[in-house]
């Protein structure tokens, strides 16, 4: 079995992206992202491309998921547990879960990989990375297994958290796609990997559609996706781009919290003993500053209005046991979301806002780092 890394890695408020951007063409993408932040690059999600959505990206291998004509407009993806081979086809899910589990090695060859078809960046990024060396870490991501049991429903609109064993599968399922990621990115880069968990739905918590759903099932949810990542010598994020309960995530062994500091640090920064609990545990907040909700946003702020709030923000987490630069030193800065379904022009500028920034609040506070 794999053990858990302890290489430490430095956030510095170095700048990164969250996967979409609305472009059609993954080199294109990825000319954009080194463009920008060679620091941490990431791999493109091009979601004009069906099979690169949220849901269908991360879906194959799963007994239980049923495609129908994604690339059409009437297209679906469901749940299915009442097929007859469903029994046989599940057993075979868990023997492959556990074959993987005893040895990792079989991750490149198994069920848990994610196509080419599905993700095509990934692999121009994997292969692009194989020839720079000026990249201190790189950044992959799943669909976390919370949103895709809630935005995948059965035949009967019901959503596969609800059926045990559907849930059981998808968390397996996911954690070991996130596993085989870290373990094909770190394998081609040399680079620690920092492997985001996209969890949307979970602004969804405390809902009459989720009004069942515990913190603690949550929390042990994510903590066996986080497990999964560790044991691939990967860090673990979570990616939340609403409000969430934030207090769950922030006891979890999540490394990297990611939220949407733009429009939601209201609803984050009253939880500043939890905050400082998890940064004393060197935790890392991903600082989601840069609006990308909004086009009148967008086009509204600069680098200094951006680079201003995150310095008024940062203060109601500093005073006389946390500076601003060990803050900072804890800190990605980043958009507050992915920028897929905004216009290319908007997108772009959402990315060199984010590289500006960062420079902006490296050289004010950080002045014995390099600026690239």
């Amino acid at each position: 079995m794999l053990q858990k890394s302890n290489n430490v890695f430095s956030a510095d408020g170095l700048p990164l992206l969250i996967g979409s951007l609305p472009l059609n063409r993954h080199q294109q993408a990825l000319d954009l992202i080194f463009s920008y932040t060679p620091e941490i690059p990431l791999w493109p999600q091009l979601p004009r491309n069906p099979y690169e959505h949220m849901m269908p990206q991360f879906a194959e291998g799963v007994p239980c998921i049923i495609e129908e004509s994604l690339n059409k407009p009437e297209g679906r993806i469901y749940f299915d547990d009442d097929s007859t081979d469903f029994a046989d086809n599940m057993l075979a899910f868990y023997e492959e879960y556990m074959a993987v589990l005893e040895n990792p090695e079989l991750l490149k060859s198994s069920r848990f990989q994610v196509s080419r078809d599905r993700a095509e960046g990934l692999y121009l990024l994997a292969e692009t990375m194989a020839k720079k060396n000026d990249s201190v870490a790189v950044k992959g991501q799943v669909t976390g297994p919370f949103t895709m049991l809630t935005g995948i429903k059965d035949r009967t609109g019901r959503a596969g958290y609800f059926n045990e064993g559907i849930r059981e599968m998808m968390i397996k399922s996911i954690s070991m796609k996130a596993a085989w990621q870290t373990q094909l990115l770190r394998k081609s880069t040399g680079r620690k990997v920092l492997m985001f968990i996209d969890e949307p739905a979970l602004a969804g918590l405390g809902s009459s559609a989720f009004i069942s759903v515990t913190p603690s099932e949550i929390k042990e949810m994510i903590n066996e996706v986080t497990e999964a990542i560790h044991l691939a010598d990967g860090l673990a994020a979570v990616h939340v781009c609403a409000n969430t309960e934030w207090e769950t995530l922030l006891t979890s062994e999540i490394d990297i919290i990611s939220f949407d500091a733009y429009g939601f640090f209201d609803k984050f920064s009253p939880l500043k003993q939890q905050i400082d609990a998890y940064l004393n545990r060197g935790g890392i907040i991903a600082w989601g500053g840069i609006p990308t909700g909004k086009a009148e946003d967008i086009e509204t702020e600069t680098s200094d209005s951006l680079t201003a709030l995150w310095e008024k923000q940062a203060k109601a987490l500093t005073g006389s046991e946390r500076s601003i630069e060990s803050l900072l030193r804890q800190t990605l800065i980043t958009p507050s979301c992915g920028t897929g379904s905004l216009k290319p022009e908007l997108a772009e500028k959402v990315v060199r806002l984010t590289r500006e920034v960062s420079d902006n609040l490296r050289t004010k506070y950080l002045s014995d780092l390099c600026i690239s």
